[in-house]
């Protein structure tokens, strides 16, 4: 059994520690505050990138890319499959330690981990895991996981991204529900303090299996305002921010002197999703008038043509599976009147949504809003903290959910979470099924199982297509995720991408002298 309860050694660093000069990262993010800590429970933007830099998982995207092609080990040193696809070994690395002192990661932790993704009780991405038959621990430093069926991709659920995070299981027992604000992982950087609507505070992990970081504390500052942010980084009060997602934002912040602007993938596709069950959107013709409503050309034009792509289908362009062969419903505010006339609505329909503050994701609704006007169709917006945000719309609260997902590049992944009827808000096995949708779940399904390569395709787009025609929801963007860095801040790797939406802070990154 390790040894160690009560406090990190992280949190003793975090107490009278003086760093060299160039050590210390400023980091300015588009949140109020902080959310859930837990890897397992985090499911906003800003608190995925933080924790991207204090965990890691059984295999990892190389650093600065987030394509599942460059999947490379981690905590796990080697693997191997059977030939059926079902079972998996992976031999683990002995030289990972927990933050403070919770002794190596082993065998029992990451099953712990495994299992603590895939209980529902406790995991948001539990969903994910549930073609795990079995993990256990097959030796000491040996791990093997039992599917009950193939799925497209085994080691997307196993990098440090959601329930890929690997969790050191002394840690979770001993803090409870304080692991929540107090996060023990295994990454380059540890947890050292939270300071409600300011920051949280990081320092460097000097046992890190990879070698220590060179940059030694990280203050990750709280700062909702686009302004107040673009301001703290010109005048150098932080070194790194997280972007507009505005083609305006770009060339501004380009202009500031010495400064790198970062286009990352993969992109955040914004989507509308219509709940099925509420009148007016109960009918398909309603729904219809508000996809013919929204001009996807006048949303790229608003979001900026460098940093936006057009939303088609349910599944991102890019990602395996995407299809743009569905139906598609033409901007026409003619059309969106006609059908509202159709379903006994000749004055309009006026329909509800619950909205996140974040500026990002407000302004794209609020010109959404504006366009929806013009057919007639009044959307009454009910703004609430984005922490508030995701546990009402996931209470099924709101007739329309505005949701910007970043997911791991292969079609099951979005069509299993927001469009599978197993995965509908309010059920015991919830996910992120705002709309209602069970139109394609016979397709999702045989996908998930099929061996031939074409004919997995082939489901996936007939999913797509069925969606589409029941206009479950209306794709808008992709918006590009946006940083920008001082020059003098080099990241250590070619900034690519980054799944977990947050660039690499590694223990390769330094400051120039």
């Amino acid at each position: 059994m390790k040894t160690g309860l009560g406090i990190a050694l992280a949190a003793l660093l975090a107490t009278g520690q003086a760093y060299a000069a160039g050590t210390t990262l400023n980091v300015g993010m588009a949140s109020a505050d902080a959310g859930k800590l837990d890897p397992h429970v985090a499911t906003s933007t800003p608190d995925k990138g933080l924790l991207h830099w204090m965990f890691n998982g059984l295999v990892r995207i190389k650093p600065g890319e987030a394509s599942p092609e460059f999947i490379e080990p981690d905590i796990a040193s080697s693997w191997t499959t059977s030939e059926d696809g079902l079972t998996w070994v992976f031999t683990l690395r002995d030289d990972v330690e927990c933050h403070g002192d919770y002794g190596k990661i082993d065998a029992e932790d990451v099953v712990y981990s495994l299992q603590r993704s895939a209980n529902a009780d406790i995991s948001a991405f539990a969903k994910d895991y549930s073609a795990f038959d079995s993990v256990e621990a097959t030796g000491p430093m040996e791990v093997t996981i039992k599917l009950k069926n193939k799925i497209p991709s085994l080691l997307g659920l196993l990098v440090p991204y959601h329930g890929g995070n690997i969790v050191c299981k002394d840690a979770v027992e001993a803090l409870g529900d304080e692991y929540q604000r107090t996060p023990i992982g295994t990454g380059p950087f540890m947890f050292a303090e939270y300071q409600p609507q300011q920051y949280v505070k990081l320092v460097a992990n000097p046992e890190y299996f990879r070698g220590e970081p060179k940059i030694k504390e990280i203050f990750y500052r709280y700062i909702p305002s686009d302004s107040s942010r673009d301001l703290a980084f010109q005048s150098g009060e932080v070194d790194m921010i997280y972007g507009k997602q505005e083609q305006t934002w770009v060339e501004r912040i380009k202009q500031v002197p010495g400064t790198v602007v970062s286009v990352m993938t993969p992109g955040e596709m914004s989507v509308i999703h219509l709940n099925m069950t509420m009148p007016p959107l109960d009918d398909l013709r309603v729904r219809k008038a508000v996809a013919h409503a929204i001009s996807r050309d006048a949303m790229v034009q608003f979001k900026g043509p460098d940093v936006t792509l057009p939303a088609i289908s349910p599944v991102p362009e890019g990602h395996l599976g995407y299809t743009a062969d569905v139906p598609t419903y033409e901007y026409s505010v003619e059309k969106a009147k006609a059908l509202l006339a159709e379903a006994g609505h000749p004055d309009g329909v006026t329909i509800k949504a619950i909205h996140t503050t974040l500026p990002g994701m407000l302004t794209t609704m609020e010109a959404i809003q504006a366009l929806l006007r013009e057919a007639n169709i009044n959307l009454e917006i009910e703004t609430v903290e984005h922490a508030t945000f995701h546990e009402q719309i996931r209470k099924d609260m709101s007739q329309v959910t505005h949701y910007a997902a970043a997911r791991f590049p292969v079609a099951d992944v979005y069509l299993t979470q927001f469009f599978y009827s197993p995965s509908i808000v309010g059920t015991p096995t919830a996910i992120t099924n705002f709309s209602h949708c069970a139109v394609a779940d016979a397709e999702i399904e045989a996908a998930r199982v099929e061996g031939d390569k074409q004919k997995q395709l082939e489901y996936w787009a007939e999913a797509q297509r069925k969606i589409m025609a029941e206009v479950c929801a209306v794709p808008i963007v992709q918006s590009m995720q946006l940083w920008a860095w001082k020059d003098t801040l080099d990241l250590g790797v070619e900034v690519n991408g980054s799944l977990n939406l947050s660039p690499p802070v590694t223990e390769a990154a330094s400051f120039s002298q």
